[in-house]
Formats: structure tokens, C-alpha cells, sequence
């Protein structure tokens, strides 16, 4: 099914850690910072505590833990947690106490010893900081970031080879050869090692395999490598390398800039400058790369210890912020987005982000006042129009967003410019793609198809809008073959995407395919099993091939899962009552007209100024037609009324279509306008 995502639209080791507690008088104190002189118990504070960490209230967390350390000062497993929320809350100094107390509490030592060790980084004392990344035990990740760090620590204290030698000896799985590469190169650039610098460079931006899995740390990588090159007056090489990158991820703003620097012989910044920072960039790298989904509460924290070594760092503040939003924490998100500086490449783009975080918070008005200023500043700027548009969108005003899109395209064909980048893979083809989004939401197909299509044009292959167009006509009964073939071309380039599985499934089940459609949409909530609407539609290819016990099952699951209350009452109804019967569906097949023109849809004209309009005397009787497979309201005008247009008319005289084109199925039976 299409699915549209709201918000955001441009750019696991551990869960929360505390325990899901049954006490709705708890979480409503969790929810409250003031709450804690009402707290008079050890137990109290410690579930209040528990029930905000889980719902990552890190702020009220702090406060619940410190009431309840003021009952037991000396119980370590609190003295753990609030050391571990104070440092994923930016509040590091304050960590630092109780990182002292437990860096030889085994559970807990190498994150207490990390804190003390970027401690000694910031004050500079770097021998304390090699003696503080010695754990006892360790993992694979903490091997890594406790080698790096020392490599970094022992350049600090003068010793460049015994930096260079620690990483030579630092050996562990394929994944660590990125990682190692590029602090490799970063370490020798910094010492002066020119050709072990540009030789460790290019093994970190030759590992294409590494940077599938990790593609944020080697992007960071191509742009220290380039920058490098740029300093020994390699202009060539050095765009060279951020062409390499740009393809294999277009239009990313540092080295968009960096580029524009670079072409211009602007004299370009090395990304360190100190060992803090040269420490500050393995925990950013591997927080970003660990960044995949479920487990935000590990990543926020080693972020924080990056940001705690490099505190204005714009892209680790990026990185916290895009975290919070995963959290839901917009407000966290808006915060972080602040600090990014003016002078930062990052700085629009999270400007941008900040508008759609005050709409989250339906701050609606301010965001749009927001959006808008920038899109004023750089009207060129088609970041501005997608985040401005989705806006309105996410608040159901399609109009509105139809209203900002149709701007941004007029800019588009009016100045014929190009973003930097490729416009066709980054914006340009996303404009076009939202417009159709939001004229097929306002039932405007004719405005809406042409979109999609030039959509397609710029950008081929592109699997959402192949979905979303393929969806949209077998949907509206027309085009079916070219609908499906490519809905299966987007479920071929986006295997994994449930919802676009959904949709090869829930064509196969508006065709009447129903054995075709359990298949994919068994294979579709498998890829995404918390989707109420994805299970409610395996409900109802459940029950149409005669399951019906997994049917219901389907759907109690899916309104357990309190959808949009919309679909609750659908599936509800159909708990009670089961699906309808399936309609005659005998219909002459007929050969595929070809796709009708696409014109925008005219207003019924008036019964006494129609052409077509009988006597007065003699009004004709509404003429009945059954749907044929294949067709459209579109094409049913079109041949039985001599336009259309006039698809319109039709549909005002079917209530039972809801003013939806796409409710008509093959053997339905409408009324049409008299006098045909």
C-alpha cells in the first residue's frame, strides 16, 4: 500500500534501559520535573525513574534517579544509570563523579573509563588518558574505540610513531579495516607523514564494501582524503575523489561545499586539528554507523562522548539531532539544531529540519513562517519547497502543499538551473513526486499522473514513484498490466520495503487475485510486522480464499495495534461482520485503450446550459453501465459521454463511491448522466 511519510522528508547494543513497570501514577510523575518532593520513598523515585528512562525522558530520569540515590547515596546500579542518562543528556561534567566511583565496577567499566579518558583529552594530559583506556574486559567495539583513542593519546604526547605503530598492530574483524584506515590517515597527515597519509586515504576510500555498511564514516573519510589533497595543492586529485563520493552518495552538503572550496582555491581546513578532535571523530564514526534503527539510546551516547570532545562539532550535533528525532523528542531535536553555526555547510538543512520539528510539535503556523523565510532567502533551493510543502501535507492540506510545489516547479522550468549535485536524483525528481502525491490526494488525477510521470522522466527506476503510480492506476482500474509490472520493478529494487510489497499484494487483491495476493502480503507484514494497515489487509486476503479464523486473527492483531481511527472502525466492522461477498466479476475482457489525455478536470455545467441535455418536457432517466476490467471513470466518460472531463458527473451521481475514481471494481454497476 502507498504510504505516505510525514515530517521529514530531506536527510543496536542497547535498548532504554530500564524496565517496563505497570504504574500509570508512576509515569505520570516521570512526567513531571517538579514531581520529586512528592516522591517519598526509595521505590517510588527509583519506578518513576525507570518508567521516564523508557520513554526517554532523560531529564526526568535524572531527577528521579538523584531522589532516589538521596535514599541509598551508595547504591551502584543507580549510580550506573544516572551516569550513563547525565552523559546521554549532554551533562557531562556532571557524569564525571560517578564515572570516577565505578571505573572498576566491572558491568560498567569501560563506559566509566571512556568519560575519564575524554576527561584527560580536554585538559590535555594524555598519559592519563592511555591509562584510562585499559579495560579488563572488552568487546570488539570497545577494542577498537580504546585503540584508536591511544593511538591519538600517543600522538599527543609526542610519540607519532608509537601512534602509527598502535594501529598497525590493532587487528579484529573485516569491519574494523575502514575504521582503522582512516584514523590511520588522519593520525600520519597530523604527524606529517604525507605518504602514509595519502596511502591510508585511499585504502579507507577504496573499501566500497566497508562503506555499504558504514556510509556516513566513509563519506567523512573521502572528505578528510580530499581536503588533504587540496592542502598539498592537488586540486585535480582532490575533486577527483569528491566526484567518487558524490556518486556514491549524491548531493551531501559538506562535500558539496568542500568541492565549491576547493574549485575556488579557497584554503580548506584539515577535519582535525587536535587529538580531542582526531578522538572525537572514532566515536562519531561508529555512533553514525551503528545509527540503523533500535538501538538510538546506545548511539546518543556515544555521540554525547564525541560532542563532549569536540563540542561544536555541526556534524555530531546533525547526528544528535536526527537521534532525537527518532526518539520522538522534537523539542531535543529543535535544541541541537540551534547550535549548529552559521558559518556551518550543515547550517540550512538544519534550519530546515527545525521548521519540520516545530509542525511535529504542531507549531504549525510558526514552522511554516519559518520554512517559508528560507525558501525567500534561496527560492533556488528545492530543499526549502519539499520541506515547506511536506508541511502542509503532513497536516492533510494538500491543497496547500499542491500550492507550494506547483511554485516550485514554475522556478524549475522558469531558470532551468540545476542544484549542485545531480538535481535529478536529488530534488528536481522529489518536487515532481510530491506534487503528484498531493494532486491525487485532492482526487485531481489528471494534474496528478503528468507529475508522476515527469517524476519517472528525471529520474528512472525511482522505486517510490514507480509504486506510487503503479498502485494508483490498478487502483483506478486502468492500465492494469503497465501498473503491475511496475509495482514488481519496485518491489524488485526495494526487496525489503514492506510497504511497497504491500502494494504488489494489494494489487493482486483489488484484481481479484486472492491466493497471488496472501503470498505478498504474508511476505509483507513478515518484512513489516507492526503495520496495523499491512495486517488488516492479509485479513482480508485471509478471508477471501476461505481462512477465515486467520483472517480475524489478522485483524484482531491489527486493532490491538490502535490504528488511525479511521481503520479502527473498518477493521472493527469487519471483526463483527465479516467481508461482504465478492461482486460479479464476469465481465467482457476488452483490449486496453490507450491512457486518456490528461487535461484538467472540468466543473459540471449546469443542467439548462448542457448540450446534452434532453427537452425540458421529456427529462431522460438516468442509463445504468456495469464496469468492464480495465477501465476508469476517466475512460468510461470518455466513451460513453464524449469527454473525460465529465468523469466528474459520474461520480457525483455514485454515492457509493465516496467521491473516489478508484472505488470502481469490474463488474460494478453505475448510473450514469442522462442523455448520454
Amino acid at each position: 500500500m502507498m504510504r505516505l511519510k510525514g515530517g521529514r522528508w530531506l536527510v543496536g547494543l542497547a535498548a532504554a534501559t530500564g524496565l517496563m513497570v505497570s504504574v500509570s501514577a508512576q509515569a505520570v510523575l516521570a512526567s513531571q520535573s517538579s514531581a520529586p518532593l512528592e516522591i517519598s520513598s526509595f521505590s517510588g523515585a527509583y519506578l518513576a525513574a525507570r518508567v521516564a528512562e523508557v520513554d526517554n525522558d532523560l531529564e526526568g530520569a535524572i531527577v528521579f534517579y538523584e531522589k532516589a540515590l538521596s535514599f541509598d547515596p551508595e547504591n551502584q546500579p543507580l549510580q550506573q544509570s544516572l551516569m550513563l542518562a547525565l552523559i546521554s543528556e549532554g551533562r557531562f561534567d556532571e557524569a564525571l563523579p560517578y564515572a570516577e566511583k565505578l571505573k572498576n565496577a566491572p558491568e560498567i567499566e569501560r563506559l566509566s573509563r571512556l568519560a575519564l579518558a575524554i576527561d584527560a583529552f580536554r585538559k590535555k594530559d594524555y598519559r592519563a588518558a592511555e591509562t584510562e583506556l585499559v579495560f579488563s574486559e572488552d568487546s570488539d567495539l570497545d577494542g577498537l574505540i580504546a585503540k584508536i583513542m591511544i593511538a591519538w593519546a600517543k600522538l599527543g604526547a609526542g610519540d607519532k610513531d608509537g601512534a602509527m605503530a598502535t594501529l598497525d598492530e590493532l587487528a579484529g574483524p573485516d569491519w574494523y579495516g575502514l575504521f582503522v584506515s582512516y584514523s590511520k590517515g588522519l593520525i600520519a597527515e597530523q604527524a606529517g607523514l604525507r605518504d602514509e597519509a595519502d596511502a591510508a586515504y585511499q585504502s579507507a576510500i577504496g573499501d566500497m564494501a566497508a562503506g555499504g555498511a558504514a556510509p556516513d564514516a566513509w563519506l567523512r573519510a573521502a572528505e578528510a582524503y580530499a581536503g588533504f589533497l587540496s592542502r598539498q595543492g592537488k586540486k585535480d586529485a582532490a575533486l577527483a575523489v569528491l566526484e567518487k563520493a558524490d556518486e556514491f552518495a549524491s548531493g551531501r552538503l559538506p562535500l558539496l561545499d568542500l568541492r565549491d572550496r576547493i574549485g575556488k582555491g579557497e584554503p580548506v581546513a584539515s577535519i582535525v586539528s587536535t587529538p580531542a578532535d582526531g578522538a572525537s571523530e572514532i566515536l562519531l564514526g561508529l555512533g553514525s554507523a551503528l545509527n540503523r534503527g533500535g538501538g538510538e539510546s546506545f548511539v546518543r551516547l556515544y555521540l554525547q562522548y564525541a560532542l563532549a570532545l569536540k563540542p561544536d562539532s555541526d556534524v555530531v550535533l546533525v547526528q544528535l539531532a536526527g537521534v532525537s528525532e527518532q526518539q520522538e523528542d522534537a523539542e531535543g531535536a529543535i535544541e541541537l539544531y540551534r547550535r549548529i553555526p552559521a558559518s556551518s555547510p550543515l547550517r540550512r538543512v538544519s534550519q530546515l529540519q527545525l521548521g519540520l520539528n516545530l509542525a511535529d510539535l504542531d507549531r504549525r503556523d510558526e514552522a511554516i513562517r519559518q520554512l517559508q523565510t528560507l525558501v525567500d532567502e534561496n527560492p533556488d533551493d528545492m530543499r526549502g519547497y519539499l520541506a515547506l510543502g511536506g508541511v502542509y501535507a503532513s497536516k492533510e492540506d494538500y491543497a496547500g502543499a499542491a500550492k507550494v510545489y506547483d511554485r516550485a516547479v514554475e522556478r524549475i522550468e522558469a531558470k532551468k538551473f540545476s542544484m549542485p549535485g545531480d538535481p535529478k536524483t536529488v530534488a528536481n525528481w522529489n518536487i515532481y513526486y510530491q506534487r503528484g502525491i498531493a494532486y491525487e490526494r485532492l482526487k485531481q488525477w489528471p494534474k496528478a499522473e503528468p507529475s508522476f510521470r515527469k517524476a519517472l522522466e528525471l529520474f528512472p527506476n525511482q522505486p517510490q514513484v514507480l509504486n506510487y503510480l503503479g498502485y494508483s492506476w490498478i487502483d483506478m482500474n486502468m492500465n492494469l498490466e503497465e501498473g503491475m509490472e511496475m509495482i514488481r520493478q519496485a518491489v524488485e529494487l526495494r526487496p525489503s520495503d514492506g510497504y511497497i510489497v504491500d502494494s504488489l499484494g494489494w494489487a493482486h487483491y483489488r484484481l481479484g487475485e486472492y491466493e497471488e495476493a496472501v503470498r505478498e502480503l504474508e511476505r509483507a507484514v513478515s518484512l513489516k510486522p507492526d503495520d496495523a494497515v499491512l495486517n488488516d489487509h492479509l485479513g482480508d486476503a485471509y478471508w477471501r480464499v476461505g481462512r477465515r479464523l486467520e483472517a480475524t486473527f489478522q485483524w484482531s492483531h491489527a486493532r490491538d495495534m490502535k490504528p488511525d481511527p479511521a481503520v479502527l472502525a473498518v477493521v472493527e466492522k469487519k471483526l463483527k461482520e465479516g467481508l461482504p461477498p465478492v461482486q460479479n466479476r464476469a465481465v467482457a475482457e476488452e483490449p486496453k485503450a490507450s491512457p486518456p489525455p490528461v487535461v484538467a478536470p472540468a466543473a459540471p455545467a449546469p443542467a439548462d446550459q448542457r448540450t446534452d441535455a434532453g427537452p425540458a418536457s421529456t427529462a431522460a432517466k438516468p442509463a445504468a453501465y456495469r464496469v468492464m476490467r480495465g477501465q476508469s471513470l476517466w475512460s468510461i466518460a470518455a466513451d460513453e459521454l464524449g469527454s473525460g472531463s465529465r468523469y466528474i458527473e459520474i461520480l457525483n451521481l455514485n454515492p457509493q463511491l465516496q467521491g473516489d475514481p478508484g472505488r470502481i471494481m469490474p463488474g460494478q454497476e453505475l448510473t450514469l448522466p442522462a442523455g448520454n
